[in-house]
Formats: structure tokens, sequence, C-alpha cells
């Protein structure tokens, strides 16, 4: 899968995982030359907030960096950072049939912190879907439901082709989300209040090393090829994030 670059060791756990990596997803999103668009980065004062995520609260914030939307414990000791694009089908492949179960349960248990870095290279393909989306996603961390909408919007994922990350969709879709509509959330999603964030997380992105979405790395290490197959099985992924935060 591009965007997953290799690394060495963890052979063990690679050889245990194979039966279920065959056959596995073997492509993701691809990042292009396209160019993001806007200036200035708005990053937000940090503090976090407490969000639905399931059945437990997790802690929210965004990282000093002030593009990095951090999720669960800050005493976790392993982390799991996610680069996607909203509009990637591969990407809601993995929150909504694969590996992002996994990795909630385990943000919920406080064995792990997740991460999250929101490209939108996927607009440079017609429309500005991937934008709006990670700017009403910036708006709903303020708000302190970061989690639980990001989880609604790639459950209710448009098609790719069709661009329809519209503002008219994300306020329906935050409708749902208990404490999130409100005059500032709303105006943030009509004005494109955080323009900068969406410029300054494609930019992190670019900078990441990632070639596409989505791509995952554990403690600074990027899940190789030889398990990329485990970020879309529930079972697998846990063991595979066990032997990256171990190597």
């Amino acid at each position: 899968m591009r965007g997953v670059r290799g690394l060495r060791g963890s052979r063990g756990i690679a050889i245990a995982v194979t039966a279920v990596l065959v056959g596995a997803l073997a492509t993701g999103c691809d990042k292009g030359a396209d160019d993001a668009e806007g200036a200035g980065g708005n990053g937000g004062d940090g503090k976090p907030g407490a969000a639905a995520t399931g059945t437990a609260a997790v802690t929210e914030s965004l990282a000093p960096d002030g593009t990095t939307v951090r999720i669960g414990s800050p005493q976790a000791k392993t982390v799991v950072h996610v680069y996607e694009d909203m509009r990637c089908p591969v990407c809601k492949k993995f929150e909504t049939e694969g590996g992002g179960e996994a990795l909630r349960d385990m943000v919920r248990s406080g064995e792990v912190r997740a991460e999250y870095t929101l490209a939108s290279f996927l607009d440079g393909r017609g429309g500005q879907g991937s934008k709006k989306a990670a700017n009403a996603l910036r708006a709903a961390l303020d708000a302190g439901r970061f989690a639980e909408f990001h989880d609604l919007l790639f459950a209710h994922q448009p098609e790719e082709s069709v661009d329809g990350y519209t503002d008219a969709f994300l306020l329906d879709m935050a409708s749902r989300v208990k404490g999130l509509r409100g005059q500032k959330f709303d105006a943030a999603v009509k004005g494109m209040t955080y323009r900068g964030f969406v410029t300054a997380s494609e930019r992190a992105f670019d900078t990441s090393g990632a070639t596409g979405t989505p791509t995952v790395k554990v403690n600074g290490k990027t899940v190789p090829q030889s398990m990329s197959g485990a970020l879309f099985d529930k079972s697998s992924l846990p063991m595979v994030i066990g032997a990256l935060s171990q190597s």
C-alpha cells in the first residue's frame, strides 16, 4: 500500500499475521502533485476537552505544532499517528471495517494515544470537500467532539467523486452529535474559520514522508508494507502496534 513504508525487524509478528494479510487491500489514496491553498495557521489554544467515543470519555487536544489532533491519555506510552484524507475511501475502510475499531478500543483503554493529521490532497482532483471536512473537524475539536464527529463523517462518507462534504452535509451530520451544533460551530463551517489549520495540516502531511492515505505510524515508525494489511483487520492491528512500539 502506498503511503506505508518499510521497517526492519518485527519478523515474528509479520509471520504471525500473514494469514490475515493474504488478500488484504493493497492500495490507498495516493498523494499526487496537488497544491494546498490558503494561508496562515490557526493553532488553537491546545486545551484538552472530553469527548464521548463509544462507551468512555477520552481527552482531545491540539498539539503544540498546531496541526496534530491528539485523542486519548497524555500518559500513554504508545502513540499511533494516523494520516488521513476525509475523502479517501480506503481511509473509510480502515475506520469502519478494520483497524480503526481496534485503535479506538486501545485509546479507550488508555493503552495508546491516537494522533491525526488531516490531509486534503484529494481536492486537487476537483472539489473542496476534504478541506471543508477538515475545517469542520477542527471546529468540532473546539467543542470536544472531534473523535465522535470524525467517526460519524467516515461512517457516512460520500463517494469521493461526488465531493459531498458540503456545508449543508457537514451541518446535518453535526446535528447528530450532541452538543456540537451552535452559532460558533455553524459559523466556522460556513466561513471556513480554520482554513489556516487546513493548509498547515496538508503541509504537515507533505513533509511527513507519507505518500498516501491512510498511513499509520507507531511511536514514529511507519507500519511497513509487509504488515500493511493489518490496518484492515481488527485482530491484527493491535499485534502490529505492539511489535512496533517495542522495536
